[in-house]
């Protein structure tokens, strides 16, 4: 079946803390929708699929930034929750404060990664162990969500996962070249003027302040969708690619304005500082409210306590060999770790999620994985 409560004009009207429901196909299976109120009072969304099962492993799914919950749902492909119900586990997926179906990238009060990290992963984790008591629970993660539950992580905030699998980056991220370069030239130039970067075109219309933006990420594409265009060729004006082209399937190519949703500006020093740094680092300095986080990551790579698996297409065009530099580093840092490195022949980014052939190429890695650990 496919679950939509709403019709895209009612969820234009929905309150700044109206979590917009699922589009999926979860045939055969129970979602429990759970709005969640993070450390800081913060609306996030938590929600479990299920077969009427209660002895299944459980796994966490935490999207990317401006990404949501849909990236593992969408009906037009066989999705990553439906293979992990047909291999017996119990998904849970996260709408962590970044994702596009709550309304903080456009509306709401700024936030760091910091807060994802200190607040949105530890308060999920912990509602999802308290209803799942002793089964084995495991995180797969992808992009900013591995990136910040790397934080938790290193932070000791989320102890006693079975395991963790990390897509596109970790506790190493670094942007392409190209990328690195317009975040430091172009990033304040963005944000003395925007708030945000929208992804859909015809919301914002020819003659409006985002149409250099939109120009910009046109330049030599060859997809004619100006949303396609700002998330391939342009990735919000920063010169990355979210995704193989080919890879996408028609259906999911006109819903990338649904994927996809609008990426803040004012988080872009952060995303710059954790560039620099090429390691996840942390924002705040002198609050009291986030003590709790490391300085550095990585440098508190040996709190990790469970195997991860790093996994990255070899065309990405976003966090380029991040995983691999994350797998060398963390061999010589810590080889007490179990960390193994995967890289998906011919896959970029989100594709890896969202691809159409996904399900034969990627996914298997994923349960291969995780059943080690049984």
């Amino acid at each position: 079946m496919i679950l939509r409560a709403t019709t895209r004009r009612a969820m234009t009207r929905r309150s700044a803390t109206t979590l917009r429901p699922l589009y999926a196909r979860l045939d055969g299976a129970t979602v429990e929708e759970i709005p969640l109120r993070a450390g800081d009072g913060t609306l996030i969304g938590l929600t479990r699929v299920s077969r009427g099962h209660d002895d299944r492993p459980a796994v966490l799914l935490l999207h990317g930034h401006t990404a949501s919950s849909d990236m593992f749902v969408q009906p037009e492909t066989r999705n990553l929750v439906e293979v992990l119900l047909d291999e017996g586990y119990e998904p849970w997926l996260l709408d962590w404060r970044g994702s596009c179906r709550l309304p903080y990238n456009a509306t709401g009060r700024a936030y760091t990664y910091d807060d994802v990290s200190l607040y949105d992963i530890p308060d999920a984790v912990a509602h999802v162990r308290r209803r799942i008591g002793d089964r084995p629970l495991f995180a797969v993660a992808h992009c900013l969500g591995a990136i910040t539950l790397s934080m938790s992580m290193a932070a000791g905030l989320v102890p006693g996962l079975t395991g963790v699998v990390a897509q596109g980056a970790f506790l190493t991220p670094r942007f392409a070249g190209t990328t690195s370069l317009r975040m430091a030239l172009g990033g304040e130039l963005l944000r003395s003027r925007v708030d945000h970067i929208p992804v859909d075109f015809r919301r914002v219309g020819l003659w409006s302040k985002y149409t250099p933006l939109f120009a910009l990420a046109s330049w030599k594409a060859d997809c004619p969708d100006a949303t396609c265009q700002i998330l391939h060729n342009s990735a919000w004006g920063m010169g990355a690619s979210l995704y193989v082209h080919d890879h996408l399937s028609e259906a999911t190519h006109d819903r990338l304005a649904e994927l996809f949703g609008p990426a803040p500006t004012w988080i872009v020093p952060h995303l710059r500082r954790i560039d620099l740094a090429r390691s996840v680092v942390r924002w705040h300095h002198g609050d009291d409210r986030y003590r709790a986080l490391p300085e550095n990551a990585l440098d508190h790579a040996g709190r990790i306590d469970c195997p991860v698996l790093l996994l990255s297409g070899s065309e990405n065009g976003t966090w380029r060999d991040s995983q691999k530099l994350c797998h060398e580093v963390l061999t010589a840092r810590q080889p007490h770790l179990d960390v193994r490195y995967t890289e998906v022949p011919g896959y970029g980014h989100a594709d890896t999620f969202i691809g159409r052939a996904a399900a034969l190429d990627v996914f298997g890695h994923v349960l291969d994985f995780l059943g080690e650990q049984l």
